[in-house]
């Protein structure tokens, strides 16, 4: 059954994200994936088919995987579940709220715009937050103690290698407008204490 609900899961998912960002090419430029460094490059090929891999692997053919289950009590892959599933709408107000800004990369389009409204009022990387949270639900649903390491270690590089490479081109972007931005917002969890900046940039 669980196996039943994660490609449910994922698909919408994938499908939601498919939508905005085939949206956001009709609406504005593309860059190029090659133009962040293979650095990058490389680093996401690796995860996305770790985490990817994995699950559809556990879909497809369970007893390939496991070799990385572990005992999950069935309450808790039914937490797992409602997570999942509350990610799918996530996704689209993330992206929704984005609209023409979303980008294959970390590096910024020529007529991009910041945004700060929607969850980006609060935390300035939600679409790392949420894709970190869908497959950590996943990994709970599936057992697999290799998709919930996977997801460590992507943020692991997500903290402090990608989100301070998107973070230097926002601020060449943006300049003071972006800085004042990061006083008042968390990287991926809205801060405890909020500054006294204006609410919008």
């Amino acid at each position: 059954m669980f196996r039943w609900l994660i490609l449910a899961v994922l698909l919408s998912a994938i499908t939601v994200s498919g939508y905005h960002r085939a949206l956001a090419r009709r609406r504005s430029e593309t860059i190029k994936r090659r133009r962040e460094g293979p650095l990058l490059l490389i680093l996401r090929a690796l995860l996305a088919l770790s985490l990817f891999g994995a699950i559809v692997l556990y879909v497809l053919r369970p007893e390939w995987m496991t070799w990385a289950s572990f005992d999950v009590p069935a309450r808790v892959r039914w937490v797992g579940a409602v997570v999942g599933v509350l990610t799918v709408p996530a996704v689209h107000w993330v992206l929704r709220t984005l609209g023409p800004n979303v980008s294959e990369t970390v590096l910024t389009k020529d007529r991009h715009e910041l945004v700060t409204r929607g969850p980006y009022r609060w935390i300035r990387h939600p679409l790392y937050t949420t894709g970190l949270t869908l497959f950590v639900a996943l990994g709970i649903m599936a057992g697999s103690w290799f998709v919930l390491l996977a997801s460590g270690v992507a943020l692991v590089l997500l903290r402090w290698l990608i989100i301070p490479h998107e973070e230097e081109a926002l601020m060449a972007k943006f300049g003071d407008g972006y800085r004042v931005y990061m006083l008042r917002t968390g990287r991926l969890v809205p801060r405890l204490r909020r500054g006294t900046t204006p609410g919008a940039v």
